[in-house]
């Protein structure tokens, strides 16, 4: 299927079923039954999940992929195929083509046929990072002071984050589903946009609203009345909330709305809210496809449910391109203890304090010892309201090391306040905390050219 070139006033229907691995299931089911639809988009990935689907991958090789997104695709095929629904996910995470492989072997035990999955290859630098850093590429680190020299003994994977053209290709191939790893969160709605309209790498503002409208519904029904500080009370039926619909045109232009007899809202104030989420500079969110200006954008409520935005501007995108790092930085562990009234706070202090004391004492060395108090000034810190004498509280605390042995022997010194320190101890329910692997985060930018990029092709047996 070649890309197309839309006929005036043509318009497509865009669908996001998922903000992050872990959202709620029911949401695409939902989505293809409330209504027409042209493309399914499922967005599973963000830095913790790329961690942690690195850790899936390196104890068993078949793993690395958003596991949920296999069953829920094959589950919905039927549908998604007799209505010529596409889907566009990046569920493929870091081994995007088990994942493919996997969708094709559920598809055939449930009866599928003729089904296609495209898989978007490149975004892989694990096997790479040598050979790109062996011809000057110095790996910047933007904001982090460190670049890959300092991590690179440590290094588990590499994966730079693609656009909206590689998966727009896969489109083009005619498949049902275009799987990719490590795109951004945008390319997944604007890649339909580029196929179905035919928009060129140089259609800066175009390509620029493709982005808004991928960032506003990139986090799912978080655009639509959930997670919403305004009024929150007032949303309607969150417990059957409408999952986000971009109603694109060729010009760029594009409504967001919700499949109709569905809970939640959308709201200008809403939508507002929304495009603040992870903004550095407003006038230059730079993706790999474009640079967009969230304050060129004008937005109108356009009925009950339906809001337009209107008039994007974009430019060219930057020269390199983002790569998620993750690499092994030691071990950690987290207990917790509840305390209850009277002085529950001054409990919990208490046993912190008890055991920092006893930490010291044993000689033991962390790269970061940490406590905090649910209940009073976790979340708030010192801007948190005064509340002296809470009815209960919940201490957390928690190490991390680069050695085991002294995060393991840190999981032995909570339990025993049950017996020896503050009263009224519970919570203890899984008794020691477990010792568990770091897997960190780190950015880099590399040069566009050393991140090229393939498709291939999985057709059913």
């Amino acid at each position: 299927m070649k890309r197309g070139v839309a006929r005036a006033g043509r318009m497509i229907r865009i669908a996001n079923g998922q903000g992050f691995w872990g959202d709620w299931l029911e949401a695409p089911r939902r989505l293809v039954q409330g209504g027409p639809l042209d493309y399914l988009v499922l967005d599973y990935l963000s830095e913790v999940t790329m961690a942690i689907l690195e850790k899936q991958r390196r104890r068993d090789p078949c793993k690395g992929y958003a596991t949920d997104a296999v069953g829920l695709i094959v589950e919905l095929l039927p549908s998604l195929m007799r209505g010529g629904v596409r889907v566009v996910t990046n569920a493929g995470g870091v081994n995007p083509r088990q994942c493919a492989r996997s969708i094709l072997e559920r598809a055939r035990s449930a009866g599928v046929r003729g089904l296609k999955v495209a898989v978007v290859l490149g975004d892989d630098l694990g096997g790479r990072l040598d050979a790109i850093a062996a011809r000057g590429t110095d790996f910047e680190s933007p904001g982090q002071g460190v670049g890959l020299a300092g991590i690179r003994d440590r290094v588990l994977s590499a994966n730079a984050y693609i656009g909206a053209f590689p998966l727009a290709e896969g489109l083009d191939t005619g498949a049902h589903v275009v799987l990719a790893g490590r795109s951004t969160d945008t390319a997944l709605t604007l890649a339909p946009m580029i196929h179905e309209f035919g928009w060129r790498d140089h259609d800066w503002d175009r390509l620029a609203a493709g982005t808004v409208a991928g960032h506003i519904i990139e986090c799912g029904a978080q655009c639509t009345g959930g997670n919403c500080s305004l009024d929150w009370q007032s949303i309607p039926d969150l417990a059957d909330i409408g999952f986000p619909v971009v109603e694109a045109r060729q010009s760029g232009d594009f409504v967001l709305t919700k499949q109709p007899g569905t809970g939640g809202r959308v709201t200008v104030p809403d939508v507002k809210e929304q495009l603040l989420y992870e903004l550095g500079d407003p006038t230059r969110y730079l993706t790999p496809d474009c640079r967009a200006d969230f304050t060129s954008l004008l937005l109108r409520q356009d009925g009950q449910d339906r809001v337009a935005v209107e008039g994007v501007r974009g430019g060219p995108p930057p020269p390199t391109l983002k790569v998620s790092v993750c690499y092994t930085a030691g071990y950690q562990a987290v207990g917790t203890l509840v305390y209850s009234w009277p002085d529950a706070l001054a409990k919990a202090r208490a046993a912190e304090a008890m055991v920092r004391r006893r930490l010291a004492a044993l000689g033991l060395k962390f790269d970061e010892i940490h406590a905090e108090v649910l209940g009073v000034d976790a979340c708030h810190g010192p801007a948190a309201p005064e509340n002296p004498d809470p009815p209960e509280v919940q201490l957390r605390m928690g190490v991390r090391a680069i050695s085991r042995r002294p995060v393991e022997r840190f999981t032995r010194e909570m339990i025993p306040l049950v017996l020896n320190g503050p009263p009224t101890a519970t919570g203890f329910g899984e008794g020691r905390p477990r010792v568990r692997e770091v897997v960190a985060h780190h950015a880099l930018l590399v040069p566009r050219e050393d991140v090229p990029t393939s498709v291939e092709l999985f057709d059913a047996e």
